[in-house]
């Protein structure tokens, strides 16, 4: 009987999440965009939505739901980045290219070439335009480490632009 209790929880979840229809509904928009942003796939970006939103429907209810699914689409966008990473140096394939999302400028392959976490501190500032306090929230670290990978994620894309 304890997938019994489990099944129960998932429902319990579930029903506490449709009574709250209206907030899924309105950050989905921007649960996409950020997982498109994040990888520069549309299609990925909205897996990633789904799967942080099934992560939060899973698990006990959440203070912040909101930040917590943008960790949620943080993290899921950096494990995919480690899992390609994998896969080239194991398989040698060669990699389909990526449409761009249209909100995408002409800086955006300087901006996927950066460390990761440099570019979800560019994507959260500039295109999700949180401020430093609320972005070192979702990363789950301090404002001046924020203020640090920004300036060095910029001063990388000078340097591009300069050379």
């Amino acid at each position: 009987m304890v997938v019994s209790s489990q099944t129960d929880a998932v429902e319990q979840a579930r029903e506490a999440a449709c009574d709250d229809e209206a907030f899924l509904r309105a950050v989905w928009p921007g649960l996409v965009r950020l997982g498109r942003l994040l990888t520069g796939s549309p299609q990925r970006g909205e897996d990633l939505a789904q799967e942080a939103i099934l992560g939060m429907l899973r698990n006990a209810p959440v203070a912040e739901a909101r930040a917590y699914l943008r960790r949620s689409i943080i993290n899921l966008s950096i494990n995919d980045g480690r899992r390609e990473v994998r896969e080239r140096r194991h398989m040698r394939s060669v990699r389909a290219e990526v449409v761009p999302p249209p909100e995408v400028d002409e800086l955006w392959p300087l901006v996927v070439a950066l460390p990761a976490r440099q570019r979800v501190v560019l994507v959260l500032r500039y295109y999700e335009d949180l401020s430093e306090a609320e972005i070192a929230r979702v990363m789950g670290c301090r404002p001046g480490t924020v203020k640090s990978l920004a300036a060095r994620a910029l001063a990388a894309l000078r340097q591009e632009l300069d050379s």
